[in-house]
């Protein structure tokens, strides 16, 4: 079988997530998997490094499908790129060894998450960021953000509804930086639950809007609870950044 690495980038406004869903194809996954399928003349089923939810966009998202037919790198890019919507990119193709799965093989992820911060919205990122127009205490969210790092159970910051998967996640480190009116939560970790970022984002809001004690954050942790912890935040401002793998 010969095994094809795509990396996408894509704007997931109008779109209910990364995954098909079997009653509706708008989807990312679905649109990608239309178009191949039309290209080879047989079904293509792609295979994500992870699921984004509704509304959430990707810099870079990796997949990869097999196929038995030898196809062209330039080919696949073209065919891809001419009959994509316009919000959905093929920023690379490579062909890659048969073991290669674009899941399994991740180490890990990064996520981006943008608060324009301004009194007023701006209607030109008004789709990319969420925006709220109180101050923030950057030094306390930072202090909060610290007890998120290392390998702990998420389990109250996720809303994954599976009691039989592991909610055991590794966060690397958590980059809070202000510029020119935007503050953004840079996440690197092994992997990530269903809405765990946004969950974090807004349990660290809670805590820069000083409606929640960073020493809140560990009690949180304990009561293994998703209604203690803060809201989620919304989907517009998330962005996946990065797939690494070895």
């Amino acid at each position: 079988m010969n095994n094809y690495r795509l990396t996408i980038a894509y704007d997931g406004s109008r779109y209910k997530g990364w995954q098909r869903l079997k009653d509706n194809d708008q989807t990312i996954q679905g649109k990608i998997e239309n178009v191949l399928t039309l290209m080879v003349g047989q079904t293509i089923e792609i295979i994500g490094s992870g699921r984004t939810d509704a509304g959430v966009h990707a810099l870079h998202q990796v997949a990869n499908f097999k196929i038995q037919k030898r196809l062209k790198i330039n080919e696949i890019m073209e065919y891809l790129n001419h009959y994509l919507p316009d919000d959905i990119v093929v920023l690379d193709v490579s062909e890659v060894s048969d073991r290669f799965h674009a899941r399994y093989n991740a180490t890990h992820k990064q996520y981006l998450y943008r608060i324009n911060n301004s009194t007023y919205k701006d209607p030109f990122t008004r789709k990319y960021t969420y925006h709220l127009s109180q101050s923030l205490n950057i030094t306390q969210m930072n202090k909060a953000a610290s007890y998120f790092l290392g390998e702990k159970d998420f389990k109250s910051f996720t809303t994954m509804k599976s009691k039989k998967k592991s909610t055991v996640r590794k966060i690397n480190s958590i980059d809070i930086a202000v510029k020119d009116g935007e503050i953004t939560f840079l996440f690197d970790g092994d992997g990530f639950l269903y809405n765990m970022v946004r969950i974090i984002v807004g349990t660290l809001i809670e805590v820069g809007l000083g409606h929640m004690k960073v020493d809140a954050i560990p009690e949180i942790f304990k009561k293994m609870e998703r209604q203690y912890a803060g809201p989620t935040a919304p989907a517009q401002g998330l962005f996946l950044k990065e797939v690494f793998y070895n």
